[in-house]
């Protein structure tokens, strides 16, 4: 028996890698893919991910019978979930005596590697085993990986297991603990986790600190001075009293230029993409997750590089140059910044780490053969790219200060002389501000000058982008799950828009949490799992031993919880989410109500049902949300979000007045 299994993590990269490797490749259908070279008596298979997952055995499934300690002490069973593929690495199994896990070279890539390799090595003992590591399926990585096979890092894929252990039983047990306790069973459950939760957390104290931000009003003076032409410049002090400002801005006269400084000052070009900064300019203009799915596409179809990565440092390796005059044929202009360049000197991130390069294109793509997301995506990497060989961005900044009758005027002029890489990423726009040349001495005339009022303003909300970046920061997860993190968070209605609003149900499950039990809020217990992931993967701890230190930690949690005030803050929260005003017939609430029957249908109806009949009609479509309150009918507006988007319904009194009026006047008509 002599033949060889590649084994990949999806069906596209098991084509690409079987057409990059043999001439002979023939499609053999065995319920899913199979790629043979008949020459070299080797077959490629894609897997689907996790072809086998771990789940509590079937008796722990009824959540109100099953107490929550049980499943601290429950054994964990590994299930297969792609029988199809499992029964093919079976077969092909008896067929083979070498097998290459050609997984993506990650955490996650790792154990789904060694989960394949389990399944074939029940029927194979003896067979010997290597790995493909790559960043790219171009011809010349793929080629280059599998003359320089490696060993299955197996404390790589323990680390991952861990993970996937300790993210069961915490989100188990304290998903179970939540909708218990709150009502919220079947479909409508609420879902806690490891990172899930102080995610949420951040959310809901933004949120909070803005409803108790109490702003402060402060006066700006402002004045038009004047030589050859005209500028603004503004009161170097911002004054907490009106009275205060106005006797300041009775001294304002013509002034006198006390300082005048006139520089160049060159602007760093941007560091490479790692999945952090990526995520954050995508985000820009569509989800993170949305972004991540179409960036894993571009790679499997070879046109970028691995985009799991946390390196802001190009290899060595990575011949910039070739990748730039490649680039040249879809972005001539911007590729010719670069290639005229005497010398070409990459920028260089904070980051830098040795498994895989910071993100970049690896083949050409057109409008053309891309869906518009897709191109969008692209050309922001194609574009960072070639802006991080750029030459560096040249302001002229002007700074002067102005003497007026003793009060001190400060203005800042800054143009852009030298566009650099500002020409290229067009997705950071250049703020510019003019100043006329000024000497030290010369006198200017008051033109104009003013008094503005102004106030403090709260922290804003988080966008998705800046949320990543602060889940990284506080190493809240991984690079690889905090754009699903995000994207849990929505699909259980607990934040809507962007930036993120938090729920009642969120604002609920927080403080009800951080009552009883703050510790599962708090980033400190999931950064210290990220590091002990990383020592399992550097064999300084053991698997067992990190899952039992894990599961002792949830248990003293358990302990500490006051579950009769869990449940009272929990359903007095979810509550609040289902009110949406006051009944205009008899001063009772409204709540968001379901009829019943097998087509049931959402609508706003009294809480005094059956003595008051008042209802009000919702679309049936989409996710509701209740926004800020109709000033008029004091009835929360509405808004819905669909796949296309979100979409202000506004107030539903106001449309149902609005809607009988039409209706009045076309029967009259």
């Amino acid at each position: 028996m002599t033949g060889w299994l590649i084994i990949t993590e999806k069906d596209n990269t098991a084509r690409r890698i079987a057409s990059i490797l043999f001439k002979d490749v023939k499609v053999l259908k065995k319920g899913v893919n199979c790629y043979h070279s008949k020459s070299n008596n080797a077959y490629v298979v894609g897997l689907k991910g996790h072809i086998v997952e771990i789940d509590f055995p079937p008796e722990y499934n009824r959540w109100s019978e099953v107490p929550l300690k049980s499943l601290l002490n429950a054994e964990l069973q590994k299930k297969i979930k792609e029988k199809k593929i499992a029964n093919l690495l079976e077969e092909l199994a008896k067929k083979v005596d070498h097998v290459t896990i050609a997984t993506d070279y990650d955490r996650e890539g790792e154990l789904i590697g060694v989960e394949a390799l389990e399944i074939i090595k029940r029927i194979n003992p003896n067979i010997k085993v290597d790995r493909a590591r790559y960043s790219a399926i171009t011809p010349s990585e793929i080629k280059k990986a599998f003359n320089n096979l490696s060993n299955v890092d197996f404390n790589l894929a323990s680390s991952a297991m861990a993970r996937q252990k300790i993210d069961l039983i915490w989100g188990a047990i304290l998903t179970r603990l939540i909708s218990l306790h709150s009502g919220k069973l079947g479909k409508d459950f609420l879902s806690v986790g490891r990172v899930q939760s102080p995610t949420l957390r951040l959310i809901v104290e933004r949120e909070k600190e803005i409803k108790e931000f109490k702003p402060k009003k402060y006066w700006e003076i402002f004045a038009i001075f004047k030589n050859s032409e005209e500028f603004k410049a503004k009161h170097i002090k911002r004054f907490e009293s009106k009275e205060e400002a106005k006797k300041v801005f009775e001294r304002v006269r013509d002034g006198i230029v006390k300082k005048f400084e006139k520089k160049e000052r060159k602007e760093a070009k941007p560091s490479p993409f790692n999945t952090t900064l990526f995520l954050k300019e995508a985000s820009k203009f569509m989800s993170p997750d949305k972004a991540m799915n179409i960036a894993e596409t571009l790679y499997m179809n070879g046109l970028i590089s691995y985009p799991r990565t946390d390196n802001t440092v190009y290899p060595s390796s990575i011949n910039v140059v070739k990748i730039a005059e490649m680039l040249s044929s879809i972005f001539p202009k911007e590729a010719k910044i670069v290639l005229n360049q005497e010398k070409i000197v990459p920028s260089k991130g904070k980051k830098e780490s040795k498994d895989h390069p910071p993100i970049y294109p690896t083949g050409v793509a057109s409008k053309e053969e891309l869906n518009k997301d897709e191109w969008r995506i692209y050309e922001l990497i194609a574009r960072r790219f070639l802006a991080t060989l750029a030459p560096n961005a040249v302001w002229e900044v002007k700074n002067v200060k102005i003497d007026s009758n003793g009060e001190i005027f400060k203005a800042l002029g800054k143009v852009l002389i030298g566009k650099g890489w500002r020409e290229i990423y067009i997705y950071s726009k250049a703020e510019e501000s003019y100043l006329p040349d000024l000497k030290v001495g010369e006198k200017l005339k008051l033109a104009d000058k003013e008094i503005v009022e102004k106030e403090t303003k709260p922290p804003s909300r988080y966008s998705t982008g800046s949320l990543i970046g602060v889940m990284e920061r506080l190493n809240l997860g991984t690079k690889s799950t905090r754009h699903e993190i995000i994207k849990k968070l929505y699909t259980r209605k607990y934040v809507f828009g962007n930036p993120l609003k938090p729920t009642q149900t969120a604002i609920a499950v927080i403080e009800s949490l951080k009552k009883g039990a703050e510790t599962i809020t708090l980033p400190d217990m999931t950064a210290k799992l990220e590091k002990d992931m990383y020592e399992i993967a550097e064999g300084k701890k053991k698997e067992d031993e990190i899952v039992k230190e894990s599961k002792e930690f949830l248990d003293k949690i358990l302990d500490n919880i006051d579950y009769k005030e869990l449940s009272k803050s929990l359903k007095a929260g979810i509550k609040k989410d289902r009110v949406v005003g006051i009944c205009p017939n008899c001063g009772n609430e409204l709540v968001l109500r379901k009829s019943r029957g097998k087509n049931s249908k959402r609508f706003i109806g009294c809480s005094n049902y059956p003595k008051c009949n008042f209802t009000l009609p919702l679309p049936q479509n989409g996710t509701i949300y209740f926004t800020k309150e109709c000033e008029k009918h004091k009835i929360k507006k509405v808004k819905i979000k669909t796949k296309k988007g979100y979409w202000d319904v506004g107030c539903p009194y106001c449309n149902y007045l609005e809607w009988k009026k039409k209706k009045k006047e076309a029967e009259t008509t």
